[in-house]
């Protein structure tokens, strides 16, 4: 479509507003990191500890580790990084959180799983490199999931809704909504 047409325009957002949403995301992933690093410490302490206490297996001492770090982490994420979002479906966002978690536990402890059991790297120090290395790979799942699904943004309250101004404004902000995530595209009318 050349110049003049009645096709859709895709004017780029304003510099402010990616700014802005990017900035979001920084402070967002901070405030992950702070819970996530004190999660990782929670975990690597009591896997350690449950490892010089008792005569559990390495994978299951993992587990009780994990599980300790998934309730801590559940009360950090809540009430420190995800503050501000939607709290009014907590049994769903709860059950999310599980579901998420439990597979970022898969993630985690297969990793650990893999190098115990499949190559027979079960020294401490080596229990704790891939322990560490399950748990990275682990949070980047996490991270995902727990933002796009468990607590989710609530929805941008516009002024002017229904008028020409909302209809500005949602054409303004590109192909993102205001919380960062893809919207979709808005519905045209083809005379």
């Amino acid at each position: 479509m050349g110049r003049g047409s009645s096709g859709p325009s895709t004017a780029p957002a304003p510099r402010g507003t990616v700014r802005h949403r990017l900035d979001r995301l920084v402070r967002e992933a901070v405030k992950f990191g702070a819970v996530g690093g004190a999660g990782l410490l929670v975990n690597l302490l009591v896997f350690n500890l449950v490892r010089q206490v008792t005569d559990l297996q390495v994978v299951r001492a993992s587990v009780i580790a994990t599980i300790v770090a998934i309730v801590f982490n559940y009360l950090g994420f809540r009430y420190f990084t995800y503050r501000e979002r939607d709290k009014s479906g907590r049994t769903k966002e709860m059950s999310l959180f599980l579901l998420f978690s439990v597979v970022g536990l898969v993630i985690e402890n297969g990793l650990l799983y893999t190098a115990t059991y499949g190559f027979g790297w079960d020294s401490p120090l080596q229990s704790n490199i891939f322990k560490f290395l399950g748990i990275g790979v682990a949070t980047l799942f996490r991270f995902w999931s727990y933002r796009t699904w468990v607590f989710r943004a609530l929805p941008a309250r516009e002024p002017g809704t229904g008028s020409a101004a909302g209809a500005v404004a949602g054409s303004v902000a590109g192909p993102f909504a205001k919380d960062g995530s893809a919207k979709p595209p808005a519905r045209q009318r083809v005379p």
